[in-house]
């Protein structure tokens, strides 16, 4: 039986109105001689009411009804009684007077319920992933992934660029990851590379005339699973011809201005902030910061490079750097607290992680305080204040900045110091 309206569409303008809607049991709940059920497809949901006084034979078949059952029902919009609206969703006035019921598919007990506060396993959510893709969440993010892919195809378009796609099965070219390699089957012995990246072929574009090229380019990298690292993924691919720095910078800012305006009613400022690499490095320890927090690295070469600390001087004669993060309110973090920030940061790729506390009185409390003068630190670190704690890795600047940099967002989660309504 066709649908003739989704569940998330009906409205006050819809009352009096006889409606066919499709979708899944979301919940269910028995009042007696009353039975209701919230039906739920990817546009909303909708309150679903099985009177047994007027529709009996259909108020009985409702009993079978168990959650994510699949159901086409037919009723008339009716209002809901008095005080029972629901503010809360688009279809929260009304409901639907059921006249028939028909179970298309009946559930099994779910492994894992439905909805966006569950704790369970990614493992177990993979493994059942069509049950995974049914809660609301994921289907926001479907929904918003193809709403910015339709933006910046429609962005770029206007801006002249053609979308070409490029091949998929090609040869090995240097890249940054191994490649994935797919047998020929034409030249035994042979094989095909999943590209890294489409570079050559837009090369080639470019050369051939096509001055302004984009594609959302799937990429393939056979390296080891990080939290910033897939075997495949998908890219806003771009390449222009007669062009500078400031054209590119000045595109993609425009571009992603629209697709928070479009998508989150979000006005980013004009232009976006910029940091040069060095800087985003040495401030944040990575050249993708959250700029949410303003926990900085901040620098103590010099200070560890005159110390009595034997770690810090030794670091910076071997041509390394002294950093450190500055906790606010570190002072109470307990003795476990702190090693397990030291077991972290070792994960993270340091040999040790250092520290101070501060405490009211301003004294240094640290086993190797006794290393430092009280008055230098401070005036080395005029930003630390009695209270705080003090974490400092010395080693190689890049081993300094990797470890540094993510414990800074460990710490901005753990410590909630990230502003969720900046941009």
């Amino acid at each position: 039986m066709k649908r003739s309206h989704h569940c998330g569409e009906l409205s006050l303008d819809h009352v009096g109105q006889t409606v066919t809607l499709a979708g899944w049991v979301a919940s269910r709940r028995d009042h007696g001689g009353v039975r209701f059920i919230d039906l739920r497809d990817r546009y909303g949901l909708t309150q679903i009411v099985f009177d047994s006084e007027h529709e009996p034979t259909v108020h009985q078949l409702a009993d079978r009804l168990r959650n994510e059952y699949v159901v086409t029902v037919t009723g008339e919009v009716t209002l809901r009684p008095e005080g029972s609206a629901n503010p809360h969703i688009p279809t929260g006035a009304i409901e639907i007077r059921t006249t028939s019921l028909i179970i298309l598919n009946e559930a099994k007990p779910l492994p894992f319920a439905l909805d966006d506060t569950i704790t369970t396993s990614e493992t177990l959510r993979l493994k059942h992933r069509y049950l995974d893709l049914r809660r609301p969440r994921m289907q926001e993010l479907l929904q918003l992934r193809s709403q910015v892919s339709h933006l910046v195809r429609q962005y770029l378009h206007a801006n002249q660029f053609i979308e070409v796609e490029t091949p998929i099965l090609t040869k090995s070219t240097p890249e940054g990851a191994r490649d994935y390699l797919v047998p020929s089957r034409v030249n035994p012995g042979e094989f095909f590379a999943l590209p890294q990246s489409p570079q050559l072929f837009k090369q080639i574009l470019m050369i051939g005339g096509t001055d302004r090229y984009y594609q959302l380019a799937r990429c393939f990298r056979d390296e080891d699973l990080r939290i910033d690292r897939q075997p495949e993924f998908t890219q806003i691919d771009v390449e222009m011809s007669f062009v500078d720095q400031e054209d590119i910078m000045n595109l993609i800012e425009q571009m992603v201005r629209l697709v928070f305006k479009e998508t989150k009613s979000i006005d980013l400022p004009t232009p976006l902030p910029r940091l040069s690499f060095e800087e985003a490095m040495g401030r944040y320890g990575t050249d993708k910061p959250d700029l949410r927090f303003d926990l900085q690295l901040q620098d103590l070469s010099q200070f560890g490079a005159t110390c009595d600390f034997k770690v810090f001087r030794s670091a910076v004669e071997n041509e390394g750097i002294v950093k450190a993060l500055v906790i606010p309110g570190g002072n109470a973090f307990t003795r476990n607290r702190i090693d397990n920030l030291i077991d972290t940061a070792k994960e993270f790729g340091a040999k040790g992680l250092a520290w101070v506390k501060i405490n009211e009185e301003g004294n240094l409390d640290s086993s190797i305080a006794k290393f430092f003068k009280a008055q230098a630190l401070r005036e080395a670190l005029p930003s630390a204040q009695p209270g705080d704690l003090l974490i400092f890795v010395a080693d190689l600047a890049a081993t300094v900045h990797q470890v540094l940099g993510r414990l800074r967002l460990l710490l901005g989660e753990e410590l909630q110091l990230i502003d969720r309504n900046r941009w």
